[in-house]
């Protein structure tokens, strides 16, 4: 019996939207997740008086004195909706939200960050500075339990606002946090979150906020509610232009399947995720006719024109996803029946990118080695031992580097 050397994929969540200073440039993304950091507006007139009161107190706050946390309240009376001095005082927030200093001390008054809340849940001007703020305040630990009061205001602006979704999303990055944001949205929810998700163009931090409510089993019940609305539309997002949305999209995908007892839904005709999995991994190539009736439907006969996924780290978390549907004996079945090596073999001959050729590797070895015998057929329920684990996550690591090295040997003699 062939030994499968791999370790199966672990969850993973995205990080915070980086924060950053009025001017400044959004920071690189990161290989994991992406980052949403909001472009702040630009600021009136320095010349209103209330601008100019709002930023001097702005200012105070974030100096570290004990006067601090008095400019602190002063800015936060003047936050409230009702106040002519809102929208300056929500700009000068934001403003504070831009340093490491002023984001922590947002974080540890409770009032101001409701006071922003129920400013960012109004019809008013000062509503997106003052959501602009909470996305950078919210990515500091400390803003978690006085955000939750706020999310069933951020709920109700879901459907369109990416701004909602950056907060919630960073609210639910840590997995210890996912479950109470969950429970935060509500009895159902699922609702709100296909509510966003049928959105006509659902802004890319949905995607973040999906990935990490997926970190938690609850999150995984709820995208996975028996209607099946919301695995579709999240498969269809597999196909939008939007880099950090598919990314999203893919790892909550990538999340629910850890839940084995889904995967013969996920596979059979009801939701039938198989074709828009393999779909971005596939190429134009030609393929003798029998061969390419073994390909589902939407796979054979590709126009010239078509093209793979473009982003390695996208191309990798197909394959985890693959492989995680590869876990259980019919899972492995459905996919050698549909014609998935005849894709990951075009697939190793067209990919560069070691770190992708080797999660290739991984699944090509699953699809075409002897089955596990009676008792571990189910790969996602066989107990390994942390050591042997850790020992083949360093053998995957160093396989990765060797790949890395010839690559560039290759191209050096190119």
């Amino acid at each position: 019996m062939a030994l499968f050397r791999t370790t199966l994929p672990s969850r993973h969540a995205f990080p915070a939207a980086s924060p950053h200073a009025i001017g400044s440039s959004p920071p690189p993304p990161r290989t994991r997740g992406a980052d949403w950091p909001l472009r702040p507006p630009v600021s009136p007139s320095p010349s209103d008086a209330a601008m100019a009161a709002a930023t001097e107190q702005a200012a105070a706050a974030e100096e570290p004195d004990a006067g601090a946390a008095a400019a602190l309240s002063e800015l936060t009376a003047l936050l409230r909706p009702s106040s002519p001095a809102a929208a300056e005082a929500a700009e000068a927030a934001l403003a504070l939200s831009g340093s490491a200093s002023g984001r922590a001390l947002l974080a540890e008054h409770p009032a101001a960050l409701a006071a922003l809340s129920a400013l960012a849940a109004s019809a008013s001007r000062g509503s997106r500075p003052a959501l602009a703020a909470l996305v950078n305040a919210s990515s500091e630990p400390a803003a978690l339990e006085p955000l939750l009061a706020a999310v069933p205001s951020l709920v109700a602006l879901l459907p369109s606002c990416g701004a909602a979704c950056g907060v919630l999303a960073n609210l639910s990055r840590a997995a210890a946090a996912a479950p109470r944001v969950l429970r935060a949205l509500g009895p159902a929810p699922e609702a709100p979150l296909l509510r966003a998700l049928s959105a006509a163009r659902p802004p890319a931090e949905l995607g973040a906020l999906l990935c990490n409510l997926s970190q938690a089993p609850e999150g995984r019940q709820a995208l996975l509610e028996p209607t099946g609305r919301i695995v579709r539309r999240l498969l269809a997002l597999l196909r939008c232009p939007d880099t950090g949305l598919r990314r999203g999209a893919l790892g909550a995908l990538r999340n629910c399947c850890f839940q084995h007892e889904h995967h013969e839904r996920l596979l059979g005709p009801e939701l039938d995720a198989l074709p828009s999995l393999l779909l971005p991994l596939a190429g134009p190539e030609e393929l003798p006719e029998e061969e390419m009736e073994q390909l589902p439907l939407d796979l054979q006969y590709l126009p010239p024109e078509h093209r793979r996924e473009e982003e390695p780290e996208i191309r990798k978390m197909l394959l985890e996803t693959l492989m995680l549907l590869a876990a259980t004996k019919a899972g492995r079945a459905h996919l050698r029946s549909h014609g998935c090596y005849l894709v990951l073999r075009g697939l190793h001959a067209w990919e560069t990118r070691p770190e992708v050729l080797s999660a290739c590797h991984k699944l090509i070895q699953v699809l075409i080695g002897d089955e596990p015998r009676a008792g571990l057929e189910n790969l996602l329920e066989v107990a390994v031992p942390e050591e042997l684990e850790q020992r083949l996550r360093r053998l995957d690591q160093e396989e990765e580097e060797q790949w890395r090295k010839e690559q560039e040997q290759q191209g050096t003699a190119g």
